[in-house]
């Protein structure tokens, strides 16, 4: 029988637990689940992920730091259900509309406001995962700003196409403001969270050799967007009246697609 190292086995659950992108999966459930009468849904699914969250991280990585974010899923949702279970039907349905504004918009300033204070909520994770005489290196500290500002705009972007489809189209589940513009903005993000770190290591590492910085692939970042277009034209075919612009996003993602895919490549050779 094969034995390994104690902590072997729970490095990877340690490993994923330790990127902010799991810190944020609550807001994004939320955000994504809540509407006309999904709000107690909602509401339960991502106190749950929240809680759990943190269990399994004190569980694998016991002498881990505690996390603004952590922090911050559990009390944002577990006063979302507090007042969801003591407010008047009124109040119940203004939440059913506007939570997922709301919890935008308090994620946003989540991230901007631990910007304002020099501490970006990114930053936590990522000194988990990095040598301490990197912590106050100009580069890491300007990718952390960079990823947490990118979330920010993410979640300024998903909670402006929910307050248009609410309070303009007075239409929740419009599939663009409700779902297409939020869904990218989110994705757009985690995209960004996986190829900006290795933007700057590319760049440190050809100024540690002496040599001249490459333009940035900006294809790697464009590619997985360009590819989405195909299933948002699948979907704007199934549930929109706009046929045509179904079919024009699913050619423009197939042609993006293959030029972007064939760019990224030669740039990577």
């Amino acid at each position: 029988m094969r034995t390994e190292p104690e902590g072997t086995a729970a490095r990877p659950v340690a490993g994923f637990l330790e990127n902010p992108i799991v810190g944020m999966a609550p807001w994004i459930i939320f955000s994504l689940l809540v509407g006309p009468g999904r709000f107690e849904l909602a509401v339960v699914l991502a106190l749950v992920a929240a809680v759990a969250l943190i269990a399994v991280s004190r569980l694998v990585n016991r002498g881990t730091s505690w996390k603004l974010l952590e922090l911050a899923d559990v009390v944002f949702f577990a006063s979302m259900a507090v007042v969801g279970l003591l407010a008047s039907e009124g109040t119940r349905r203004w939440l059913e509309t506007y939570a997922g504004e709301v919890s935008n918009i308090a994620l946003a300033v989540i991230a901007f406001g631990s910007m304002a204070v020099r501490m970006p909520f990114t930053l936590q994770y990522a000194r988990e995962q990095v040598d301490p005489s990197l912590w106050h290196t100009r580069g890491f500290l300007r990718t952390n700003y960079m990823i947490t500002g990118a979330w920010g705009v993410a979640f300024l972007v998903a909670a402006a196409a929910g307050a248009y489809g609410d309070l303009v189209l007075h239409n929740p589940n419009n599939i663009w403001t409700g779902w297409i513009i939020q869904i990218l903005a989110i994705v757009a993000a985690l995209k960004f969270t996986v190829w900006y770190p290795d933007v700057v290591r590319a760049r440190a590492a050809r100024a540690a050799a002496g040599k001249e910085p490459e333009p940035t692939n900006w294809a790697g970042l464009l590619l997985p967007l360009a590819g989405l277009l195909i299933p948002i034209g699948i979907a704007v075919l199934v549930f929109d009246n706009m046929w045509w612009l179904g079919v024009a996003l699913i050619v423009a993602g197939s042609l993006l697609t293959k030029a972007l895919g064939s760019r990224s490549g030669q740039e990577s050779t």
